[in-house]
């Protein structure tokens, strides 16, 4: 078992600082090897496992834990109710339970803060407009979702409730009618978009920050400066990326299927504050994951809407 950190959040839960994530292309060849690399994952040591409905590979990531032999309270499972499902939160969360073939998940997310249309079927395709603009539903707004979460809170179901791509601004939204304070938000966060901002208001609220593309991809694991301590730590430029989130206090989600690289992913080393201080002057804001598109739209709403 691996020395993974872990994080108490704001409602007592501990959560394995590094979890693997789980998203893959949506073709029977690549969803076929889900199931086998988390499997490896676990057996490698991770114990958090973060999947969503609308990356189809709620199945395997329960298939891979029942075939673990790891008792289930020993794992920590994160999903996600999808973009077009704001409207139908109970029954898509029952669906995500029926798909890991689990009683109850470790925490809940609202993936998205706008209500994406729902046509009525399990898919998690965009509707469109007559323009082509993506269709978002006028029946509910995320404060409403927000309400069916908690229920599902209150009933056992989900040990912890939190959302993604959350932004100061929605937030500040979300707080004015939740009972409940999320106990994380799931945002794109590397050295290339360190989220100073929006980190500083979440340490304020008690929410923790929970890292996806927290490598920055190759782009960021090129930086000259990621490179030299990666030199410095004898390690590889992924390990310094990765070891800067923990400095942080930050949760990270990490996918790979490499075996090798799993077992990089989970050993880190302690960066001195000076170098995390270096690697927090990299920010440029740049998002290298999910990016507005030409018009300063990210899935059916504006910049300013996102709170971006």
């Amino acid at each position: 078992m691996s020395n993974v950190p872990q994080i108490k959040l704001n409602n007592g839960v501990l959560i394995p600082a590094i979890g693997t994530g789980s998203w893959a292309p949506n073709t029977v060849e690549e969803q076929s090897k889900v199931k086998g690399w988390i499997l490896t994952a676990l057996q490698n040591g991770y114990r958090h496992i973060d999947t969503a409905q609308s990356y189809y590979t709620e199945p395997a990531a329960g298939q891979a834990i029942r075939e673990s032999g790891i008792p289930r309270e020993q794992i920590f499972v994160t999903t996600k109710l999808p973009w077009n499902h704001q409207e139908c939160v109970a029954q898509s969360f029952e669906q995500s339970l029926k798909n890991l073939g689990l009683d109850y998940v470790d925490l809940y997310l609202l993936h998205w803060p706008q209500p994406i249309a729902h046509d009525g079927g399990d898919g998690y395709g965009l509707l469109k407009n007559a323009d082509g603009s993506i269709k978002l539903s006028d029946k509910i707004n995320f404060n409403q979702a927000w309400v069916e979460f908690e229920k599902i809170l209150e009933s056992g179901k989900a040990r912890s409730i939190g959302v993604s791509n959350f932004s100061v601004k929605t937030l500040e939204q979300l707080l004015t009618t939740a009972k409940h304070v999320p106990v994380t938000n799931q945002v794109e966060l590397h050295p290339y978009l360190a989220q100073e901002d929006l980190r500083k208001y979440c340490d304020q609220k008690g929410i923790t920050l929970t890292a996806y593309t927290p490598s920055g991809y190759a782009t960021v694991r090129a930086d000259p400066l990621i490179v030299e301590l990666s030199k410095k730590y004898s390690t590889t430029p992924n390990q310094i990326t990765l070891a800067w989130h923990i400095a942080r206090g930050t949760i990270i989600v990490p996918k790979s299927e490499s075996v090798e690289r799993q077992k990089q992913n989970i050993t880190l080393p302690t960066l001195e504050a000076t170098d995390v201080a270096k690697i927090n002057g990299l920010d440029r804001g740049e998002r290298l994951c999910n990016a507005p598109d030409a018009n300063g739209m990210m899935y059916g709403w504006t910049v300013e809407q996102l709170g971006w």
